[in-house]
């Protein structure tokens, strides 16, 4: 009878130990970009980067997404474990009722905040040849493949009209997966491709043929009313100078819905994960505090804690 109690009180004791385990685990949804895209790579990344640094205490699971405004309107229906990623412009045009949001306002868009930025949206001017670095003027008398749909695309299409090219280039009818092979084969003079630098397809483009990336001008980055960027050079193979483009920022949001605690371990966790994540894919090395700078949605409280804590100096978004 004894050793029946002794038995019965260890299974108890253990069960208490499976119940604490089981209830100190956070889950959390992570929405973010297409299977197959850097951006949802980054999702699985980040989902490891959280259950080791946080030894399983947050469990992140990926879901594909068809785009950013997909994952801005899903908050409408969306509990407090949403994570999703977006450009900070977006969500200002969601709680304004504008752009891709005109007629579909909704008072859950108010209660976004952001929680820290990720790798930004990076616009590649890609020619074939050697040389590294070149202008945009280059293009001239090319062969163009932008793609179709993406920001990209949309975007290198504003730039050939917005400096006199759209007359001098040729735009390729192709999809953005045959960029690397067209290159090549010599069917396109250049690509142009909106990712995280370093671009899978830029790499593969500048491993197997030589490409030259293509600078913007100081008054031509003004022009096109985006965040100035460099990539540095040694980035892609042949790449010896920095080469000046623009971006789009691109941050992790969540709403008010999600606690104080969820939202301070998420952005700790993630701050203190980052240098081990750029040791395995460098776009994360491109993240920096000041990117803070360009998140224009107030900041949830639990992120805004860790911040102070680390020092980090925060948009006055914060206080609203």
């Amino acid at each position: 009878m004894t050793k029946f109690l002794k038995h019965m009180g260890a299974m108890m004791a253990a069960g208490v130990l499976l119940a604490g385990t089981a209830q100190a685990e956070t889950r959390v949804t992570y929405k973010s970009a297409k299977s197959g895209s850097s951006y949802y790579q980054m999702g699985v990344e980040l989902a490891e980067a959280m259950k080791a640094g946080t030894d399983g205490g947050i469990i992140v699971t990926i879901e594909e997404s068809q785009g950013s405004t997909q994952n801005v309107m899903e908050v409408r229906a969306r509990g407090g474990d949403y994570v999703f990623t977006t450009p900070p412009a977006l969500v200002g045009l969601a709680q304004q009722g504008k752009g891709p949001f005109e007629g579909k306002s909704a008072p859950q868009f108010d209660e976004i905040r952001a929680l820290f930025p990720i790798p930004s949206l990076t616009m590649h001017f890609v020619m074939a040849g050697e040389g590294g670095t070149g202008t945009l003027d280059d293009l001239a008398g090319k062969t163009v493949l932008l793609g179709k749909g993406s920001f990209g695309a949309t975007e290198g299409e504003k730039y050939l009209t917005l400096f006199g090219l759209a007359d001098k280039v040729k735009i390729a009818d192709a999809e953005l997966s045959n960029a690397v092979a067209a290159l090549k084969n010599g069917q396109i003079g250049a690509f142009v491709t909106a990712g995280s630098f370093p671009a899978p397809n830029v790499v593969e483009a500048a491993a197997s043929t030589p490409v030259t990336l293509l600078s913007l001008s100081p008054e031509q980055v003004a022009e096109t009313k985006r965040t100035r960027l460099v990539i540095p050079a040694g980035t892609y193979a042949g790449q010896d100078q920095d080469v000046v483009t623009t971006s789009l920022p691109v941050a992790a949001f969540t709403t008010t819905k999600m606690d104080d605690e969820t939202a301070y371990q998420l952005t700790r966790t993630y701050w203190e994960q980052k240098a081990r994540m750029a040791g395995t894919s460098a776009w994360w090395g491109g993240v920096t505090a000041d990117l803070m700078a360009h998140i224009t949605t107030p900041l949830h409280p639990g992120a805004v804690r860790y911040y102070e804590e680390a020092g980090i100096a925060l948009p006055d978004a914060r206080n609203q």
